[in-house]
């Protein structure tokens, strides 16, 4: 991969409403858009992501830690990224870190396929022209109704697999609703169920004993994702796969916890991770455990990520969630869903595809930011 130096680096926020927020009393996504300019002046631009809180401080660190440290040095993001990890670690080796980092990663892998004019995919080495989606929605808080309706609509789509959330205050709700579920899409699709860390162990072990029952494919975060012990206690006491990853930020957890054997899916995100560069060594460590990959969320840049992978992976999309339903885009998405299939999209551009919008109509403040050489 040919490189040039950095010579700048701008970042700015974009703030979106939801369609359908993942958290009443946060109805808004941040995603923080970076452009890098080589010393050839050619722009590449990636982004990173905070769903709900964090972005003014990704932004900060993007503007006064990353961008004075990369000016000057190479573009190819797979020299860069463990420099920069380095040095950013005394601040943290992940969470604000690993996510701002993804924003710089991107971009750099972005800028590689412009000058290559090669797509993502195309950079990568395709493996495979379509993968697998499934239906997923953020709707712990949906009435049993609105859940229901939203069931069906999978169910129309065509979707052999969907994922709803659980970890209700009371457990008789969790009971109610995946039984509800359960019944529209029938026995023969896969319900996957999400805890989303609201569990302690005890509460787990209880839960999962009543929700088994309705042969979830797998039960999602039921602990913090930092409790090895309570995932190894639990691991001991349901028959119900585990999976957990999203709040998994680097390689070295993830191999602990494949070492420790207590997950059986396995599902990095990329932001969260640092960007496409990590992602790519992670992915690579679990097609070579016993565990299954299973990427999380951002279909534009995950599926992109999966038709390119050694493993053959399905990817997450969430009811209206995805970056061009909120507004972000302000071209056509670089993949496309035909059934139940993504693909490629046959009029893509170079690079990451991703065309962001300059701003968005909406009363949250859209802030901008401007790292670069005089």
């Amino acid at each position: 991969m040919s490189t040039h130096e950095i010579r700048a680096v701008r970042a700015r926020r974009l703030t979106a409403p939801m369609p359908r927020p993942w958290v009443p009393a946060e109805p808004r996504l941040h995603l923080i858009v970076v452009e890098v300019e080589d010393s050839s002046g050619a722009i590449g631009t990636g982004f990173s992501w905070t769903p709900t809180i964090g972005a003014a401080p990704v932004v900060a660190m993007l503007e006064q830690e990353i961008s004075p440290f990369v000016i000057g040095k190479t573009t190819d993001p797979r020299t860069l990224w463990p420099l920069l990890w380095a040095r950013l670690h005394e601040a943290g080796g992940a969470g604000v870190t690993t996510i701002a980092m993804a924003g710089l990663d991107t971009a750099l892998w972005d800028l590689a396929g412009r000058r290559s004019d090669a797509t993502l995919p195309e950079l990568l080495g395709r493996r495979r022209d379509c993968v697998a989606v499934y239906g997923s929605g953020v709707n712990l808080h949906y009435p049993i109704d609105e859940l229901s309706a939203q069931a069906q609509r999978w169910v129309d789509h065509g979707y052999d697999t969907v994922k709803i959330k659980v970890g209700s205050p009371d457990l008789a709700d969790d009971i109610a609703r995946v039984r509800a579920v359960r019944e529209i899409v029938g026995p023969d699709r896969t319900l996957l169920i999400d805890a989303n860390q609201r569990w302690d162990l005890e509460r787990a072990t209880e839960a999962m004993r009543a929700l088994e029952a309705f042969d979830p494919g797998w039960i999602e975060e039921p602990l913090r994702s930092e409790d090895t012990r309570g995932y190894v206690a639990l691991r001991r006491a349901i028959g119900t796969p585990i999976a957990l990853g999203e709040n998994v930020h680097t390689i070295h957890r993830f191999r602990d916890i494949i070492d420790a054997g207590f997950a059986d899916i396995l599902q990095p995100n990329v932001v969260r991770v640092g960007g496409i560069t990590p992602f790519l060594d992670i992915a690579d460590l679990i097609t070579a455990s016993p565990a299954t990959l299973a990427p999380h969320l951002l279909v534009e840049l995950s599926g992109q990520l999966a038709l390119s992978l050694d493993a053959d992976t399905a990817v997450e999309d969430v009811e209206d969630a995805d970056l061009a339903a909120l507004g972000l885009l302000a071209s056509p998405t670089p993949i496309v869903i035909r059934g139940t299939r993504l693909h490629e999209n046959p009029s893509r551009s170079p690079g990451l595809g991703l065309d962001f919008v300059a701003a968005i109509a909406d009363p949250s403040p859209d802030h901008t930011r401007v790292t670069e050489t005089p």
